[in-house]
């Protein structure tokens, strides 16, 4: 058999790759001599161009190092591209909704009926009783100026928290009771339709009730004298009426709008509803 040696001395040392240059290599100016040996393959050699290091093969192809970097394990880099994944909402969140803070600086300012009623604007208060509540007056609801009390108490129909709407039902309810009424309340009925026109139109059902129940007293107390604004308020009455729950409650306040306004107030309220059926019918 040929003896195998002398192809072993004729062969190579393989090409040295680029990452066994930068991992054995430091690339030092002036300590390349030491690595070159008869019949070996070019090596590269470094050169500082400028303070950057670059690796410079011997045939003259010049190959700028990697430079390391360190990955944060704590921080993601910002070229990633993995997707975001956004946090799932848990079923807790809906039993704890976000609350907005009362004493917060950034807190809802209070309505006109509330800042009055918190400066004593309004003269009567609630009294809690073990069985209902009711309102104590400072002084005769008789000797109460109705302007511009009574259209406060309007605008307070409005409210949704309590004492407010208690406070602002019984209040109108209870000067509409009181001797005389009708001589302070007449010069009031272009202030005080619009603002039941806006009770009447709110999408709150209670809100809705009590403005209902105000346009029927204010027609028991001023009769006919209605009849002129009536038109403006019975435009929310006829949409209410599609619904099925408002239906009854709407139909029994027409009927009392007719008792008291009279004959006049039924085709008032036809123009307007033409499937009203009068009580005299």
């Amino acid at each position: 058999m040929v003896p195998q040696w002398p192809l072993l001395r004729e062969r190579r040392v393989p090409r040295v790759t680029l990452g066994l240059i930068q991992e054995t290599l430091p690339c030092q100016e002036g300590q390349l001599q030491e690595h070159l040996t008869a019949g070996s393959p070019p090596v590269p050699t470094c050169d500082n161009l400028h303070g950057s290091n670059v690796l410079r093969m011997s045939s003259g192809f010049q190959i700028k190092p990697k430079v390391a970097v360190q990955k944060s394990k704590t921080s993601p880099l910002p070229c990633s591209s993995e997707p975001v994944i956004k946090p799932q909402p848990r079923p807790s969140d809906k039993l704890n909704p976000e609350t907005i803070d009362p004493f917060g600086v950034h807190s809802r300012q209070p309505s006109t009926f509330a800042a009055i009623y918190a400066k004593g604007g309004i003269p009567c208060r609630l009294v809690h009783g073990s069985v209902k509540h009711r309102l104590q007056w400072e002084c005769p609801p008789e000797t109460v100026p109705f302007d511009p009390l009574l259209v406060t108490l309007a605008e307070g129909l409005r409210e949704t928290k309590h004492p407010y709407t208690f406070v602002s039902k019984e209040g109108f309810k209870e000067l509409l009771m009181v001797e005389g009424a009708i001589e302070k309340v007449i010069p009031l009925l272009p202030r005080l339709v619009p603002v039941l026109k806006a009770a009447l139109a709110h999408s709150d059902d209670e809100v809705f009730g009590r403005g209902l129940d105000a346009l029927v007293q204010l027609s028991a107390v001023v009769g006919p004298s209605l009849n002129d604004n009536l038109k403006q308020l019975l435009t929310n009455l006829s949409k209410r009426l599609m619904e099925k729950k408002s239906r009854e409650k709407i139909t029994i306040a027409l009927q009392k709008l007719e008792q008291y306004g009279g004959k006049a107030t039924v085709a008032i309220i036809k123009s307007k509803i033409p499937t009203y059926c009068s009580i005299t019918s």
